[in-house]
């Protein structure tokens, strides 16, 4: 089970360079893998229709009880051949829809076949934390489906609307699941099935957050207002999405929990009324639309509302009878939504209003359509009318609540003939004063995966005893009546049959009032959801506005103070209430003479940065303390802590000064004597609180050291750097999450500085405009070229000048410095050896990968500052998001390669003999600090690009041309 989920997003991956290959015939190659789980999944059927499941079992977390647990029991079995069957024939349904020249086609394929393996591990989790996982994956690819077409606003618009409503109530869900895996001491789905939890406050607060989840999911109101809007997709995206799939998550859901939560409060009353309301609602709403996919969006809307009644009444014949109207609904539902997309590529609409006539010019789809319509209409004999009949008279044997959904479902199914007929018309019947709708010819593959569909509804209308062993297993789950019902075609004439006659008379009646009906329908109609929703979107916004700028005044001192005096408040208030300083040895002031020298001109350096004018001397004397600390760090005996301070010292002042170039040379913001004498006492007290908190922490250590074990964990591996060791190994699940908080925060940064893109591609010197001298193609922020250049000598530009770095040329000669340019030269590849080393000793002398690659981004900044940016370009000729995407693909390879062991980040030595290195090991702890090291370089490298070259190029062009020399 677990291979074939993988299989989907593996091939998803590939699915870009795939369509690039072999255009829209990649479909055929994407459906593969859900037509290997359809083929799966109906050798299991005996399986589970005896009653029996597959299971597939994966330790994840213990400590919490959560698993990677999957389970294909009868009811998976039913959603794993819909959701993966239904899924084969849309991909190649699209193989035909789609033309080699449709854009983001590649993305589109992608995203379509990882949500059908999100929905294949939905219906098989096992497990409430990994059905959330998958739920949520659901609700990201419906997302990206939906707004396929992103350059549309409606689109844009559409699928935001979508991820808000289900995402929302997801994260609802999310806290009752985890409720309801408290109440039940385990989070597995057929533990909590077979032995549920007690009745009680919290259990019923639980499923009302989950069912939130599961009616936003299936858009039952009122949360169905995305369902109708999502229409914007493309037509495969509604008939899998919106008929066979995700709007179906909600509904299996609620099947899957019936069995041990249906008499729980608020279950019955709560989806009986909703379903009732949604079913009425959304029928009513479907005689008024002119677009064919809208007419069936609300009447998939009703139909939710349908399966919602049958899978929340929560019996054994209701069961029985929800079963069979899902996999009903998936059959005639999915078919018509293509023939839609069919009918919309042979017309150019789908305005019912326009077509005329298709029904003589495309029999064959309107004969598929007719099937797939006469079943949703519940016309014998086809599966619809099998399953709705069952659905009349469970509800008719069952209870007063049941009775009463029963009239609000015979009234739907009244609604539901009555827009079946208004679409077949609306699609292929004749209407008179209009001309005949011209179409061309569709190809039979093209017709072949509606066809298969609406087959499947004809075969199983008198085949439906086939579907009574594996239905008839979910339904075994509750408590069955003395005379438990049957699936059949066939049953007399009884109060169903005449339940049937009156809908679909009412529906007939309702299709021939059509102007009527419309006109009651614009007097009934309330403001609209969607109009709702846009305004409580916008007040939101204006709220969030005016909060911002309530708060937000633009002044960081402000923020800083603020921030500061919340902190020291909370500290303040903990400290006096508990006097943890209690028993808490008295500190000493040092260890060693020489630690306070470094620390009093520590201070004395932070001091002398409060009374400077200047941004650069500040900029120096907050360095000076950053130098201090590492001395500190030396005093006290930590090499490894003391060489990264120095590093990260040293790169931070580099990017002050870059960054100072654009600032002006003096602090302008200036402030009165009052609010001098406020922020004083805060800074003072922020740094005394602080200082008394880690003191008492220290002092308040009770349990052992957990330092001499790690020291005896690193000797027995036979390392000697305990800091590597705790960084790459003991601790790295903390390193990666470092890394990549770095690699989001460059990301950040650089992004604000270009802007559009992030390269800076435009590495060639700056061309000239029209009217520049000649050799005005090389000017840069460092530069005067040589016309410019006052007071040499004509030919002193040709003499013999050697160039100590490639690009030194671009510089200005009185902007050079030969010193500089040797200096770099020379040190740029020891640096890089340097670099590499610490890397490499790190299991056994100070260094690491986080050091490593700060020494290697230093030597790139030294020729950056000797040459300038096209220096730097030189000297890279890799993007740096290459090095940052390198360094998190191997670090992140290494810990999910762990799992081979199955333990993420699990580590690997060798030992073993090198013919010239001789005796040698090595560890994945190695190459998982690799990965650290080329990410560091990667952000130093995006960093110097984002704030040196590209801050270059800003100054370079606001900087006055020069007048053009006499010709």
């Amino acid at each position: 089970m677990s291979v074939l989920i993988l299989c989907h997003f593996a091939l998803a991956l590939f699915a870009a360079p795939l369509v690039r290959w072999c255009g829209t015939r990649a479909f055929l190659v994407l459906a593969l893998p859900p037509a290997a789980a359809t083929g799966w999944a109906a050798t299991r059927w005996s399986t589970t229709a005896a009653g029996g499941a597959d299971t597939t079992d994966w330790r994840w977390l213990p400590a919490y009880h959560v698993d990677c647990a999957l389970r294909l029991d009868a009811l998976s079995e039913l959603m794993v051949l819909l959701a993966a069957g239904v899924g084969t024939l849309v991909l190649v349904y699209c193989a035909s829809y789609f033309d080699d020249r449709s854009r983001q086609l590649g993305r589109f394929a992608g995203n379509l076949l990882a949500f059908a393996g999100a929905m294949l591990g939905l219906v098989l989790a096992d497990d409430l934390v990994l059905l959330y996982i998958f739920w949520e994956l659901t609700t990201v690819f419906s997302y990206l489906l939906i707004g396929q077409t992103s350059d549309h606003k409606r689109n844009r618009r559409s699928a935001l609307q979508a991820l808000t409503v289900t995402a929302l109530g997801g994260l609802t869900m999310l806290v009752g699941l985890l409720l309801l895996g408290h109440e039940a001491g385990t989070y597995r789905i057929s533990a909590i099935l077979a032995d549920p939890p007690p009745p009680s406050a919290a259990l019923s607060t639980a499923i009302a957050l989950i069912l939130v989840g599961a009616l936003s999911k299936s858009a039952i109101w009122p949360f169905s207002l995305w369902l109708p809007n999502a229409m914007a997709a493309p037509t495969p995206v509604s008939a899998y999405l919106h008929a066979a799939a995700m709007v179906k998550a909600g509904v299996y859901l609620v099947a899957r929990l019936a069995p041990a939560f249906a008499d729980v409060t608020p279950w019955r009353p709560l989806l009986l009324v909703l379903g009732s309301a949604t079913m009425l609602l959304g029928g009513w709403r479907a005689l008024r639309m002119h677009d064919l996919k809208l007419v069936l969006a609300y009447g998939t809307v009703s139909q939710l509302g349908f399966l919602t009644v049958l899978t929340g009444a929560g019996g054994h014949d209701t069961g029985l009878a929800a079963t069979a109207m899902i996999l009903g609904h998936a059959l005639f539902k999915a078919p018509l939504f293509l023939v839609t997309g069919i009918v919309d590529h042979a017309t150019g609409t789908r305005d019912l209003r326009g077509l005329s006539g298709l029904g003589r010019r495309l029999p064959a789809v309107c004969a598929v359509a007719v099937i797939a319509g006469a079943s949703m209409a519940a016309v014998p004999p086809l599966l619809g009318f099998t399953a709705k009949e069952a659905a009349f008279q469970t509800l008719l044997d069952g209870s007063t609540g049941d009775r009463w959904a029963l009239a609000a479902t015979v009234l739907g199914s009244a609604l539901t003939t009555a827009y079946t007929l208004r679409y077949l018309w609306g699609a292929f019947a004749r209407k008179p004063g209009l001309p005949d709708t011209e179409a061309h010819r569709v190809p039979a593959a093209f017709l072949a995966p509606p066809a298969v569909l609406a087959l499947a509804c004809l075969v199983l209308g008198p085949g439906v005893p086939w579907l009574q062993g594996l239905l008839g297993t979910y339904a075994g789950q509750f408590p069955a009546p003395a005379h438990p019902y049957h699936l059949a075609l066939w049953h007399g004439a009884g109060p169903a049959l005449g339940l049937s006659a009156a809908a679909w008379a009412g529906g007939v009646l309702l299709f021939l009032a059509a102007s009527p009906v419309a006109r009651v329908g614009r007097r009934l109609a309330l403001r609209s959801a969607d109009l709702v929703f846009g305004r409580m979107l916008l007040a939101l916004e204006r709220t969030a506005l005016q909060c911002t700028g309530l708060v937000q005044r633009g002044s960081l001192s402000v923020y800083l103070v603020t921030t500061m005096s919340v902190v020291l408040a909370g500290q303040t208030a903990v400290l006096v209430a508990d006097e943890p300083w209690t028993g808490v040895p008295a500190p000493r002031l040092w260890d060693h003479p020489a630690q306070a020298a470094v620390a009093l001109l520590t201070c004395a350096a932070a001091l002398l940065c409060l009374r400077v004018r200047r941004r650069m001397k500040a900029v120096v004397f907050a360095g000076l303390t950053g130098y201090g600390t590492a001395l500190l760090f030396v005093a006290q005996g930590a090499p490894d802590l003391a060489l990264t301070q120095f590093c990260v010292e040293t790169v931070s002042m580099i990017v002050f000064v870059l960054v100072l170039r654009r600032m002006p040379v003096r602090f302008e913001e200036s402030f009165s004597r009052w609010r001098r004498l406020l922020r004083m006492p805060v800074a003072l007290a922020g740094g005394a609180a602080v200082a008394v908190v880690v003191w008492i922490m220290a002092g308040h250590r009770r349990a052992d050291s957990a330092g001499a074990a790690m020291v005896e964990e690193t000797a027995h591996h036979g390392l000697k750097d305990v800091v590597a060791t705790i960084l790459v190994d003991l601790r790295a699940w903390d390193t990666m999450g470092e890394s990549a908080v770095l690699a989001a925060a460059a990301i950040g940064v650089t992004s604000l500085i270009y802007l559009h893109r992030r390269t800076d591609a435009a590495e060639q010197p700056v061309l000239p405009l029209p009217g520049d001298h000649p050799h005005a193609g090389l000017r840069t922020a460092w530069r005067a070229s040589r016309y410019e250049s006052a007071g040499l000598p004509s030919g002193d530009e040709g003499a013999p000048e050697r160039n100590w770095l490639a690009a030194s040329a671009t510089l200005a000669p009185e902007r050079r410095s030969l010193v500089l340019e040797v200096v770099a030269r020379l040190i740029f590849h020891p640096v890089l050896v340097l670099s590499v080393y610490l890397l490499l000793c790190a299991e056994n002398l100070p260094g690491g990968g986080f050091v490593g690659g700060l020494t290697a981004g230093v030597a790139f900044i030294a020729r950056y500052l000797a040459g300038g940016r096209h220096e730097l370009a030189d000297a890279v000729r890799f993007k740096p998001g290459l090095f940052t995407g390198l360094g998190l693909f191997l670090s992140t390879g290494v810990a999910l390669g762990g799992l081979g062991e199955g333990t993420v980040l699990h580590g690997w030595t060798w030992h073993g003999h090198l013919p010239v290195w001789g005796d040698a090991h090595l560890s994945t702890a190695v190459f998982f600090d690799c990965g650290v090291y080329l990410l560091v370089l990667g952000v130093v490298l995006d960093i110097v690009r984002a704030l040196g070259a590209r801050i270059d190029r800003q100054i370079e062009r606001a900087a006055p041309r020069p007048e053009a020399g006499p010709g």
